[in-house]
């Protein structure tokens, strides 16, 4: 005799419903990291050496922070939801077919 499985769709639900929040969430999250941590250049001082220099490594860990590490967790979140609701739709219209059948 098989055993029968039971998907509980209002978790699943939930669970797209969470993901979608975090999303959200993270706009603003990627939004600071893109004008909030927004550094003139002249807020460095002027003409001397490291200037540049160091202009440079703060715009290059500012565009870090916003592609490899916001964006990245926002594409891994966003894929995670849309195979959610991938995964519930599938069973929604199983157990659909099941009730028709």
């Amino acid at each position: 005799m098989a055993k029968e499985y039971r998907v509980d769709l209002d978790a699943l639900d939930e669970v797209v419903r969470k993901l979608n929040g975090v999303l959200k969430d993270m706009n603003g999250t990627k939004g600071k990291a893109g004008s909030g941590t927004f550094l003139p250049s002249s807020s460095l001082g002027k003409k001397y050496v490291e200037h540049e220099m160091l202009h440079k490594a703060h715009a290059d860990m500012k565009a870090f922070i916003e592609d490899e590490i916001v964006g990245k967790i926002e594409k891994l979140v966003e894929d995670f939801g849309q195979k959610s609701k991938k995964t519930k739709e599938a069973y929604d219209d199983a157990e659909h077919e099941n009730n028709i059948h």
